[in-house]
């Protein structure tokens, strides 16, 4: 297992000091956050970064993520341009020295919360998901946390008209496209891809899901069985659809060498609608049995990429939800010990 942080780059309040202190944790996964989709990006601003990472003792094998345009997903006249372009930038990560791209094909939102700050008893504050609060949301009227800042009401409205006409069978064969295209790229330069599930694991606004359990995931890598073609296990995405059995999934897919990468955080179920609270890390605190997890990754030879996610933001720390220093710290350590225990003594 390689411990590794999520870092926003240059402009991170986080500093990188902080993140080597961290016990075990070899890297970050990071991106050129400042580049659009459809954009090449350039080799000397992932230098620049990997520089200031070596200098702090950490590397950048892990890119989170080259985002995959709308047009790849909607498969229209420009999709073949974006998707050349997606293939020059993988080729500039790999001249960077990476070695695993995160990156996933939901369309329009690749997450959604209803509460960026959800208030847990303990003072605490928590990205959540409430099925109540959804429901009341006007889809033509949208107004979302985190996401008001990405898109004007009429670009917004205008994607989400479009992908209206377009089924699950659609979508999923634009994503069978793309990877036929790129995956012989990834191939030659040594890079794999780990495709994060939808998040949450279900249609959201009338806009399909094509990555959310078991059964898409088998489709997938049946249509394009290349190795290079793989997963990101974040558990707490595939988490929040009840019906996914996490640690069957953690030992079936780590078994064939699907799992790149691994996002390991809990989730509480806080009702019987899909309702949900991005809880502490430890399996006493959600729904998750992260412990059954992490052994079925380590008895089928898992060995990838591993980061704490999300953690809630606590002792008064403020800064972007989620994403704070000291719970994803506190999840780290708790990673690190899971690792350690089963990897020496609980095997069988």
């Amino acid at each position: 297992m390689k411990l590794i942080f999520r870092w926003y780059g240059p402009t991170d309040s986080i500093p990188l000091q902080f993140i080597d202190q961290i016990p075990n944790c070899s890297g970050v996964c990071t991106a050129c956050y400042d580049a659009k989709p459809g954009e090449v990006w350039k080799l000397s601003t992932l230098l620049e970064m990997k520089k200031m990472l070596n200098d702090n003792h950490l590397d950048m094998d892990v890119i989170e993520s080259i985002p995959v345009s709308e047009n790849i997903k909607l498969g229209n006249e420009l999709a073949q341009h974006d998707i050349e372009v997606f293939k020059k930038n993988l080729e500039v990560c790999a001249q960077a020295g990476v070695k695993v791209v995160c990156y996933n094909f939901m369309p329009v939102f690749d997450w959604l919360r209803t509460d960026m700050h959800h208030k847990n008893e303990d003072g605490s504050e928590s990205l959540s998901y409430s099925y109540d609060d959804f429901v009341k949301v006007d889809p033509h009227n949208l107004h979302l946390p985190g996401w008001d800042e990405s898109y004007s009401q009429d670009e917004l409205q205008n994607l989400l008209d479009i992908y209206q006409k377009m089924s699950h069978e659609q979508l999923f064969q634009n994503l069978l496209h793309f990877l036929q295209e790129i995956i012989p790229v990834c191939e030659r330069v040594g890079i794999n891809m780990a495709i994060h599930p939808d998040d949450p694991p279900w249609d959201v606004f009338h806009l399909p899901r094509i990555v959310s359990n078991e059964e898409d995931l088998d489709r997938m890598f049946a249509a394009v069985p290349s190795k290079a073609n793989g997963l990101t296990l974040c558990t707490g995405s595939f988490g929040a659809g009840r019906c996914n059995n996490l640690p069957h999934m953690a030992g079936k897919y780590a078994k064939q060498g699907r799992i790149h990468f691994a996002h390991l955080r809990n989730v509480l179920y806080t009702d019987d609608k899909d309702s949900f609270v991005e809880a502490g890390h430890a399996s006493c605190m959600g729904s998750l049995d992260m412990a059954k997890i992490v052994k079925e990754l380590v008895v089928n030879g898992f060995d990838g990429y591993v980061r704490p996610d999300h953690g809630r933001n606590i002792f008064d720390e403020g800064g972007k939800p989620g994403y704070g220093l000291y719970d994803r710290a506190l999840g780290c350590a708790y990673i690190n010990g899971l690792f350690e225990a089963i990897e020496k003594y609980g095997r069988n």
